[in-house]
């Protein structure tokens, strides 16, 4: 009998407390995540009897951190970032300013330094990604445009915070200067805080990031995809899903060695690359149980970082963090989308996705602490804050559909919220004849919609795009084609679109609970409409099927062509 056996004690201990903790919530109807957080309290050290080993927790956390985000690239391609480049990079950029300006005027009026308030509304600035990606896959609406911009927005996030990771230390003898509330550490005082040094640092980064971006987009584009469909031929399941792991962990460990990335950045490039092969779907759902269970690792880890203590400590201070992760941010997130003039929707998902913290603000506190610029006591509130922020994250997300009630019993500040008025909302009245009589109307214009439209371009037969990517559209206007800015399962939207005189509805977008509505609606307006559609698995496939003169398809690429093709075969160009 072995009893040194700290990896398998931890992974046995986590993994049963999680399950036991986990189901008992899902009976309470809480989400399985607050009991995976608690599970992590209990086997931590706060709390008396069995303590798991920290540090191997927190390795193994970091894998599911690398598979989710692995995951995560998989379906969002370098096209989908650039989509939403206009929301994504000014949005995360003003929101990581007004979180961290709300979090650093509380810490001062604690009586905190300067550097330890800048510090801790840092961390408090920056949302987790795996939490992020867990509501979203729950929701289904990880591939939607809401989703994607979501994504897109926490990437940026991602980026600037390896920026301040890299910089903090050479800063911190600057910021030190105010006053550390312990004093500067060694490390502080041999940082100095010369400018010609801080620009070096930062160009050296910039440098760094660049380096690894090209890349990954030059050579991996070609290589690792060329990799992954030579060992599917080999046939053999069992390496092809450890050549996606290899690849995805690999990747995400040699971009941090070399570039000084971190590694969920990594592992999203590396799925991004990914992307690019046939197999890409495959490799998604092959590796979907392992990214589940170490993903569960994560929370317990979290949970075993808390010191519940704390709450009866700075019972105050705790809800003051609280108050500022989970309103504060949200609201400016919320204000920021709605002045981008995106609609409610998208605003109350992109801020309900921010309004909670993770691994950026645990890595940042402990080098804050490391440095000596952030007391012990900062570092307990941005846990504290953490967990309990994680824990109703799914309660805010609940309560969106709720709120988009209720904002539509109220026309007035509906319109103004949705801004109805928008330009884009509907079709030019210069619009030629064909787009409003007889044409196909397609929802989505990611790359399976795309394809569809360059076939039905090609052949001569006209169609209209309805897309909620404001940024796309915009595009699409100026190339000349026929689309609609907004929501397809509302009627004001298909409207626009002339859905009651068009002769095909093709739906690219896969979530089933959205496809059902813009069904229901699109039949209200048009019993004789016959419909072509796409899904991600059989289940889904399988229900929407029954719905009358409707044709599904499942998967992405591959059935791609086959969609279109059946898209041609139900249309006919145009006589002149």
């Amino acid at each position: 009998m072995h009893h040194a056996v700290p990896l398998i004690t931890t992974i046995a201990a986590a993994f049963g407390m999680a399950l036991l903790l986990g189901f008992l919530a899902a009976r309470l109807r809480l989400p399985p995540l607050v009991g995976y957080l608690m599970a992590g309290i209990v086997i931590g050290p706060a709390t008396p009897g069995f303590v798991a080993d920290a540090e191997i927790a927190a390795q193994l956390a970091e894998i599911g951190v690398m598979l989710l985000m692995f995951g995560v690239g998989l379906h969002f391609s370098l096209n989908d970032l650039l989509a939403v480049r206009k929301i994504a990079l000014p949005g995360a950029v003003v929101q990581m300013a007004v979180a961290t300006a709300l979090g650093a005027g509380v810490a001062t009026w604690w009586g905190w330094s300067v550097a330890a308030s800048i510090v801790f509304g840092l961390a408090l600035s920056v949302a987790s990604t795996v939490v992020l990606l867990k509501a979203l896959e729950s929701l289904g609406q990880l591939e939607s445009v809401n989703g994607r911009i979501a994504i897109g927005w926490l990437v940026v996030e991602d980026l600037a915070m390896v920026l301040v990771l890299v910089l903090l230390p050479p800063l911190a003898g600057a910021l030190a200067v105010a006053g550390a509330v312990a004093g500067p550490s060694p490390e502080v005082a041999a940082s100095g805080a010369a400018p010609a040094a801080l620009w070096w640092t930062l160009g050296q980064t910039l440098l760094q990031v660049a380096a690894f971006v090209a890349l990954m987009l030059m050579v991996g584009r070609r290589v690792f995809p060329w990799l992954l469909w030579q060992v599917a031929r080999t046939g053999s399941r069992e390496l092809f899903t450890l050549c996606v792991v290899a690849a995805a962990v690999s990747i995400a460990y040699g971009s941090a060695q070399l570039f000084g990335v971190s590694f969920a950045l990594g592992a999203f490039f590396a799925g991004m690359v990914l992307r690019e092969s046939e197999f890409s779907h495959r490799a998604a759902e092959q590796t979907l149980p392992l990214r589940d269970a170490f993903s569960v690792l994560f929370f317990v880890s979290v949970g075993m970082l808390f010191d519940p203590l704390v709450l009866v400590a700075q019972p105050f201070k705790v809800l003051a963090v609280v108050g500022i992760i989970v309103v504060g941010k949200s609201l400016a997130a919320a204000l920021l989308v709605l002045l981008l003039r995106y609609p409610l929707n998208t605003a109350l998902t992109v801020s309900a996705g921010l309004a909670q913290i993770g691994e950026f603000s645990f890595i940042l506190a402990g080098l804050g602490l490391a440095l000596g610029v952030l007391p012990a006591a900062g570092q307990s509130l941005i846990l504290a804050g953490a967990l309990i922020s994680i824990a109703l994250n799914p309660i805010v997300f609940a309560a969106i559909e709720p709120a988009l009630r209720w904002v539509s019993q109220r026309p007035a500040l509906a319109r103004k919220l949705d801004r109805l008025d928008d330009p884009l909302a509907e079709l030019p009245q210069s619009t030629a004849a064909k787009y409003l009589k007889n044409q196909v109307v397609i929802v989505g214009y990611g790359r399976v919609g795309q394809g569809i439209a360059q076939a039905l371009k090609s052949r001569g037969i006209a169609f209209v795009v309805a897309e909620e990517n404001r940024e796309l559209v915009e595009r699409l206007r100026e190339e000349g084609q026929a689309t609609v800015l907004g929501d397809a399962t509302e009627p004001a939207t298909l409207i626009q679109a002339h859905i009651a005189d068009a002769r095909l509805l093709v739906i690219t977008t896969p979530q089933t609970l959205e496809v059902q509505q813009m069904l229901a609606t699109a039949r209200s307006l048009n019993p004789a409409l016959r419909v072509v559609l796409r899904s991600h698995n059989t289940e889904e496939a399988a229900l929407l099927e029954h719905e009358p003169a409707t044709t599904v398809f499942v998967g992405e690429r591959e059935l791609a062509r086959a969609m279109t093709e059946h898209v041609l075969q139900h249309v006919a160009a145009p006589t002149a």
